[in-house]
C-alpha cells in the first residue's frame, strides 16, 4: 500500500515534468526553427499555425486534467462500513478504493497520473484527457523529427528510419557527432511516441466500454450490465452538448449524471 500511495504522488509529478518539457522545447526549439522561412506570409507563417495546434492541443489536455481531478467521484462514506449499509448503495456501480481510501459511485479505475479515482463524475474529462495528450505527443514527434531531420540532415523516408534513429544516435554522441541538446530531442521524440500511443489505446477503450455501458470494475469482476442503446451510453457520459466539450475543457455539458447529480 505504501508503495501505491507513493506511486501516487511520483506519477502526477512525472506527467506535470514531461508537459514542462514538452512546453520548454517546443517553445525555445522547434518554433524558432520554423521562423526562418522568409517567404511565408505573417498571418500564415508555419510557426503561428504550429503555435496555436499546439496551445490548442495542450491547453485541452491540461485544462481536462484539472477537471479530472477537481471533479473527483463523490465520497459515499456510508457504504463502507456494515454489511448493513453497503446494501444501501446503488449496486454494481460502487467500489472502495484502497488508495483514496473512500467509496466511489460508479467506479471505473484509480488512475495513479491523475491521483484519483475514475468515476462518473470526471469520466468525459478523463476521456478527452487521454484523446489530447495522445495528440498533443504525437503531434510533438513529428514537430520533433522535423527538426531533427533539419538539424541533422537525416532523411525519415524510410519505414525503418525511425526505429534506427537511436541506436545511431547513441554512437555519433559518444563520438562528439551529435550535441547533448539534439541527443535529449531525440530521446523525447521516443518518449513522445510511448506516450502518444498508450494514452491513444487507453481512450479506444474507454470509449468501448462506455458504448457498452461497462466501466473497467464491473468487467474485471464479471458483473452484468443492463443493455441499452449505445447512444443512450454515449449521451450520459458526454452529454447532448458534446461538441462544446470536446473544444473547451468544461465539466457541465449537460450530461445525464450530471443532471441526476444536481437533483
Amino acid at each position: 500500500m505504501l508503495a501505491l500511495r507513493l506511486l501516487n504522488v511520483v506519477a502526477p509529478a512525472y506527467f506535470l515534468c514531461i508537459s514542462l518539457v514538452t512546453f520548454v522545447l517546443q517553445l525555445f526549439l522547434f518554433l524558432p526553427s520554423m521562423r526562418e522561412d522568409p517567404a511565408a506570409a505573417p498571418l500564415f507563417s508555419p510557426a503561428l499555425l504550429h503555435g496555436a495546434l499546439f496551445l490548442f492541443l495542450s491547453a485541452n489536455a491540461l485544462g481536462n486534467y484539472v477537471l479530472v481531478i477537481q471533479n473527483s467521484p463523490d465520497d459515499l462514506g456510508a457504504c463502507q462500513s456494515t454489511s448493513a449499509k453497503r446494501a444501501l448503495c446503488p449496486p454494481p456501480s460502487t467500489h472502495f478504493c484502497r488508495v483514496c481510501a473512500r467509496v466511489t459511485l460508479r467506479h471505473d479505475h484509480h488512475c495513479f497520473f491523475t491521483g484519483n479515482c475514475i468515476g462518473s463524475r470526471n469520466m468525459r474529462n478523463f476521456v478527452l484527457f487521454c484523446l489530447y495528450t495522445s495528440l498533443a505527443c504525437l503531434y510533438s514527434m513529428v514537430a520533433g523529427v522535423a527538426y531533427i531531420s533539419a538539424v541533422l540532415s537525416i532523411s525519415f523516408a524510410h519505414p525503418l528510419a525511425f526505429l534506427t534513429l537511436l541506436p545511431t544516435s547513441i554512437s555519433q554522441f559518444f563520438s562528439g557527432a551529435v550535441l547533448g541538446s539534439e541527443m535529449f530531442v531525440i530521446l523525447m521524440l521516443y518518449l513522445w511516441f510511448a506516450i502518444g500511443l498508450a494514452c491513444a489505446g487507453f481512450c479506444c477503450h474507454q470509449l468501448l466500454l462506455i458504448l457498452r455501458g461497462q466501466t473497467r470494475h464491473q468487467v474485471r469482476k464479471g458483473m452484468a450490465v443492463r443493455a441499452r442503446p449505445w447512444r443512450k451510453n454515449l449521451q450520459e457520459v458526454f452529454g447532448k452538448r458534446w461538441l462544446l466539450g470536446l473544444l473547451v475543457p468544461m465539466f457541465n455539458v449537460g450530461s445525464e449524471s450530471s443532471k441526476q447529480q444536481d437533483k
